[in-house]
């Protein structure tokens, strides 16, 4: 029996009208498909003659993959009469890989129907990617939007999670969707950005693994097709599933001078720079590795066409993996990926995301703890309680134990330098709001540090508090002061940025939330502990330079004549993997038991992102200089009064050298 007489048979009419006989639909689909012989035409073969981009492209009209010829070999591989049934890429920015994963849903949908099944991070990813995406591909080439059910169609064939067609179906979900994941078995699979994907699914396993298993009806003959820009090395989806390929490629490129091939690779893109500093990303260029000679971006579509993929690990190919760099993008010119670059290279926060995005590679976080005996060495001659040159405002860090507060002052300046002024340590009954110990805090709050320079007076801009113990008292202190001045915090170790958008907490007896009460903020301690670590281990520079004038590299930490206690503590964490729920993941552990210090300097590098310092440009900082020399203004934490008589404070002795 032919497919066509299938499709026109009672039994077939009865099967589509009764939902409870869904299963046994599916096993029809599923032998109906057997049955039919696999089509010729490949993926980019059937892009090349029958895609049309939107209007909304940033080039519409007809595709051509010769535009990017990188993608025809892995859109190739997601045609039915290619052996692999796994393809994974990771993948760069701006390399046309969106319209890569388009055209395989339009060769699904008009000439190898069948049911594939689409999962995006989340369900609001489903809805912009239908959007923006899906329906865009449809309405814009007209062989798949006669086969399509239309949108007004009296038959619920088309909506933002399922849209039919002859022979198959869309189905979109969310990663974080148990119920989306187990819904039907597919034969084709489309997983769009894994590295955003949830560890579980509704505590009911890995996404991941519950959507393949959707595809096991078609073990032989299913196409599994993941892509991802990476995240953190060791802990990114796709870099798992390209290095667990049988067979993994990179792109290789021919040198005009001297026909050798090579990837193209960040060492590779050189960019001059003046004897005075100045760099030049307008004369960006490829250097062949073998040659030395130069490629301009005029030279790019010469390296592209006459590119090739090569397999670096060779396998029997039925899983394939491909490294797709964002230095390959005919998009955009390495000229913009270099300025990108250089915006970036002294913040690791925004490095990281430059890295995962424009070089389409992982992350590799500084997890190790540096050498405490390193820092010690390092400490400077400046006086501990004093704001020394460079520092142009201040921030507190306070971490709270069972019968002491302990807290770091610390002094910020352009470039995130930083210098610790002070590490006090208040001894009292922390589960008491009534204890001398707050009203010691209050002080301290209250107080103002001598910048060593002009002697003009530095008051905290704002002091950082961690609830996790005694939250309740922590909450009652910080209400007696402004919101602009204390931060409450609540560490998470998998949040995505320093600080996230802070929440109310306080609420009245009806369980309302009270319209100016107080505010909780999420800080991200394992990217602000990373952050500090990485700066930890920057060199300062030498005499010489510095007689020279030399700056400090950014991000640079300096320390007074602290005691060895102090940097043992600030050094006391390493990032370790450990596997949760079946999932491989980074966590701080502690080394030793104490580590107040690390915990005081992360909350106050927490107050100065929360205040914006890392958004901040030369202006603003110029001005906060010119305050501290001469322009004695009541603002941005400048305090032109007398130096008030400081109290005695318990401090440990771990602080003194």
């Amino acid at each position: 029996m032919s497919a066509n007489t299938l499709e026109t048979s009672p039994l077939w009419s009865l099967l589509n009208w009764t939902d409870s006989l869904d299963d046994l639909r599916e096993l029809w689909n599923a032998r109906t498909e057997s049955m039919t012989p696999e089509p010729s035409l490949t993926v980019s073969e059937w892009a090349d003659e029958r895609r049309m981009l939107p209007e909304t492209a940033a080039e519409p009209g007809r595709w051509r993959t010769r535009r990017a010829p990188y993608l025809k070999a892995i859109m190739d591989a997601l045609s039915p009469s290619h052996p692999a049934e796994f393809v994974s890429v990771m993948k760069g920015s701006q390399l046309g890989f969106t319209e890569c994963g388009n055209n395989w849903i339009g060769y699904v949908i008009d000439y190898a129907p069948g049911t594939m099944l689409i999962v995006n991070p989340g369900l609001n990813e489903v809805k912009r990617n239908t959007a923006t995406r899906i329906d865009p591909l449809i309405e814009s080439t007209p062989s798949l939007k006669r086969k399509v059910v239309p949108h007004r169609s009296r038959e619920a064939g088309n909506s933002i999670f399922r849209k039919k067609f002859p022979g198959g179906e869309l189905v979109m979900t969310g990663a974080n969707s148990a119920v989306g994941l187990r819904s039907l078995p597919a034969r084709y699979l489309f997983m769009d950005e894994v590295d955003g994907y949830p560890g579980d699914a509704n505590e009911e396993g890995d996404p991941v693994d519950l959507a393949v298993r959707r595809t096991a009806t078609y073990r032989g003959r299913r196409k599994i097709f993941s892509g991802s820009t990476p995240t953190i090395k060791g802990i990114s989806r796709i870099e798992k599933a390209v290095e667990g390929s049988d067979t993994i490629f990179k792109y290789f490129v021919p040198c005009k001078h001297c026909g050798e091939y090579d990837v193209i690779a960040w060492g590779q893109i050189r960019f001059p720079r003046d004897e005075d500093g100045t760099y030049h990303p307008e004369d960006a260029v490829y250097v062949c590795r073998h040659c030395e000679g130069a490629h301009g971006e005029a030279d790019k579509t010469f390296l592209l066409e006459g590119g090739e993929w090569r397999a670096i690990v060779e396998g029997e190919g039925r899983s394939l993996g491909f490294y797709l760099p964002g230095l390959l993008s005919p998009f955009e010119p390495w000229e913009e990926q270099v300025r990108q670059f250089l915006e970036v290279k002294d913040d690791s926060l925004r490095l990281k995301v430059w890295v995962n995005t424009v070089l389409g590679e992982t992350y590799e976080e500084q997890g190790d703890a540096p050498e405490w005996e390193r820092l010690y060495a390092l400490r400077e001659d400046y006086k501990q309680g004093r704001v020394p040159q460079g520092g142009l405002l201040l921030t507190a860090g306070v971490d709270v134990q069972v019968d002491r507060l302990e807290l770091e002052i610390v002094a910020w300046g352009e470039h995130n330098e930083s210098w610790s002024v002070d590490y006090l340590v208040l001894g009292g009954d922390t589960s008491n709001i009534d204890d001398p110990v707050w009203g010691e805090l209050d002080q301290v709050l209250g107080d103002s540090w001598a910048h060593e320079e002009t002697g003009v007076r530095l008051t905290l801009r704002r002091l950082a508090i961690d609830e996790g113990y005694n939250t309740q008292i922590v909450r009652a202190w910080a209400r007696r002061h402004g919101r602009g001045h204390v931060m409450v915090c609540k560490g998470q170790d998998h949040a995505a940025a320093p600080t996230g958008q802070p929440t109310r907490v306080d609420i009245d007896l009806r369980g309302k939330k009270i319209a100016r009460g107080m505010l909780l903020w999420p800080v991200g301690v394992s990217i602000l502990k990373s952050e500090l670590y990485g700066w930890l281990r920057l060199n300062p520079p030498t005499d010489e330079a510095l007689e020279a004038r030399a700056e400090y590299p950014a991000g640079y930490c300096h320390f007074p004549q602290y005691g060895r206690e102090y940097f043992e503590q600030l050094t006391a964490e390493q990032r370790v993997a450990r596997v949760v729920k079946g999932f491989r993941r980074l966590e701080w552990v502690k080394t030793r038991e104490r580590n107040e210090a690390l915990d005081c300097r992360v909350l106050a590098r927490a107050a100065a992102w929360a205040i914006g310092v890392d958004r901040w440009g030369t202006g603003k900082w110029q001005e906060l200089r010119d305050q501290i020399e001469g322009e004695q203004v009541n603002a941005e934490g400048t305090v032109p009064t007398p130096r008030r008589r400081r109290r005695r404070r318990a401090v440990s002795s771990y602080m003194r050298s």
